[in-house]
């Protein structure tokens, strides 16, 4: 009896299996399910879907003439092909998308797109697909068959961005080999370039930061990159000529940047401001992906805060960061919202195996732009009384946690302007080069003080690009109590000059097991020594504690 029970008991989950797989096949086909359960299902993708794909082109010449389609379901990408450089002429690209429930049975899907002067159709295509000519050389491949939007083969989303050397980090998207042929009536071609995605958008959870099983951790610190829309141009390069041709910034920069990567290895990258350059950048988007691609081809953590120059051409600070924050590898963000500027936040580095305590933490903080006062403080602004209110409450909040370390856990800080402090008023000794004159705010808002009472033992900035120092700085007792570096500038498309100045990144080693932090800087042009050699390397912190001399 009991056999029996079990054998129709099998049976009928067997049944119940087979009929609950052929529904979701049959659903997948033709749709056969309500809406409502067909979404739960575990191979749909519930969103918006492309149905059609135009480029409007109009004159600024003409007030007839208009750049947007006033219909229902399409969505302007709101970049000018052009980038300004084709006056009188404009054109943007315009997506139609429907979210999945409201598409109707003469609806066409686009599961593809191309860029070229002829049909890519290779004969391949099925009965109920067929690629179709948009303007400016685009090409749709669009099905009539209404459940392919459900797989990957549908287009959810299309950007534009520009340059020869652009690239897109982002999962599950594609960019075009080719440009958009456009034609410009001053400056150099932008080559816009479509990028596609398929299927569904993915979430990227943020990598967890960790320290080594050998007890160690290493950050780069690339200090203003100075990115371009496009290749850019090298600023007093040395020399003036790049791999027998001339110096193109901004590849230059990346690969500096990458034979870094190779070389050190790091563990987290620190982007300390002025990452993109306003001047030449007039799609900030495209500049923040070159980086972010090359970071998450080595498989990179990397956090950013914002300089002076990063909010000039076309976004802000918050536009730029919601870019920033959800990229692959990015553990950049904007943080609170009530406080002054955006990016103030921290990281916490856990202690290695799999444990959740923090063994070191990471302080970002906004030194936002230009003086507000500029009659009165002439120069750049300092931090607010809100955002060091913010530091010295959540740095007291989590001492407590951070007592359940093992080890001696420390804390470190990033800001892009450097303080005032760094104008070395104890007349301290430091190590490096100070070439220029430190451009730190007029007005102190103390927040070196607010970095020692709190145990901060070192804080790095970028800015000036041709300093790299580091300095000590003392506390109320006249005792050395924080380190303060900079990073030095490591982008061509930023000023360089002083005589010959080198491009350079700094980094910094933690070894946990010592509690101690040791820095160095790697060159960008050289001898084969000089580029391999660890330049001024000092340690800077020992069994927790600010040292000198070593």
């Amino acid at each position: 009896m009991t056999r029996r029970i079990v054998r129709t008991g099998l049976q009928l989950a067997l049944l119940a299996s087979t009929i609950f797989f052929l529904v979701v096949f049959v659903d997948n086909r033709y749709r056969v399910l309500p809406t409502a359960i067909h979404n739960h299902l575990p191979a749909h993708h519930p969103g918006f879907v492309v149905t059609d794909v135009k480029i409007l082109q109009c004159s600024s010449l003409n007030p007839f003439s208009k750049c947007a389609i006033n219909e229902d379901n399409w969505h302007r990408i709101d970049k000018d092909l052009y980038l300004s450089r084709g006056f009188p002429s404009k054109a943007y690209l315009h997506i139609r998308r429907k979210r999945e429930e409201e598409l109707l049975s003469n609806d066409e899907l686009v599961l593809d797109v191309h860029v070229g002067l002829t049909s890519p159709d290779d004969g391949k295509l099925s009965k109920y697909e067929k690629w179709e000519s948009r303007s400016m050389g685009i090409w749709i491949k669009r099905s009539h068959k209404r459940h392919l939007s459900d797989s990957s083969k549908a287009v959810t989303g299309l950007d534009v961005l520009f340059g020869p050397d652009a690239a897109d980090p982002r999962s599950n998207w594609a960019m075009s080999k080719d440009p958009l042929p456009l034609k410009v009536t001053r400056g150099d071609p932008p080559e816009p370039r479509l990028t596609v995605r398929n299927g569904p958008a993915l979430k990227v959870d943020p990598p967890v930061p960790r320290i080594r099983k050998d007890g160690k951790f290493k950050i780069l610190q690339a200090s203003d990159l100075h990115l371009a829309t496009g290749y850019g141009k090298c600023r007093d390069a040395v020399p003036d000529s790049y791999n027998n041709g001339p110096c193109l910034a901004d590849p230059r920069t990346l690969d500096f940047v990458e034979r870094i990567l190779q070389d050190e290895k790091p563990d987290l990258i620190i982007l300390s401001g002025d990452q993109v350059n306003g001047d030449t950048s007039p799609d900030s988007q495209s500049a923040i992906y070159k980086y972010s691609a090359l970071f998450t081809k080595y498989h990179v953590p990397y956090a950013g805060i914002f300089g002076n120059h990063d909010d000039e051409s076309n976004l802000n600070r918050a536009q730029s960061m919601s870019i920033m924050d959800g990229l692959p590898y990015s553990l950049s963000t904007a943080g609170p919202s009530d406080i002054e500027g955006v990016g103030n936040y921290y990281i916490e580095v856990l202690s290695r195996g799999s444990g959740h305590t923090s063994a070191l933490s990471i302080y970002m903080l906004d030194t936002h732009s230009y003086s507000p006062e500029e009659k009165k403080y002439h120069g750049y602004d300092w931090l607010k009384p809100g955002q060091i209110d913010w530091f010295k409450s959540t740095s007291q909040g989590l001492k407590r946690k951070h007592k359940e370390y093992s080890h001696i856990h420390m804390d470190v800080a990033f800001i892009h302007i450097p303080l005032p402090e760094y104008r070395n008023p104890d007349r301290n000794q430091y190590v490096g080069n100070w070439t220029e004159a430190s451009t730190a705010p007029a007005y102190n808002s103390n927040f070196k003080d607010a970095l020692v009472e709190e145990g901060v033992v070192m804080v790095s900035c970028g800015h000036d690009h041709v300093n790299d120092y580091c300095l000590p700085a003392n506390n109320k007792n006249g005792d050395p109590a924080l380190w303060m570096c900079y990073g030095g500038g490591a982008g061509f498309g930023g000023y360089g000059g002083y005589g010959g100045y080198i491009r350079r990144m700094r980094l910094f080693e933690f070894d946990m097991n010592e509690a101690r932090v040791r820095t160095w800087k790697r060159l960008e042009w050289g001898s084969q020594e000089d580029l391999e050699k660890r330049w001024d390397e000092q340690i800077i912190v020992d069994a927790g504690k600010v040292v000198t001399g070593m």
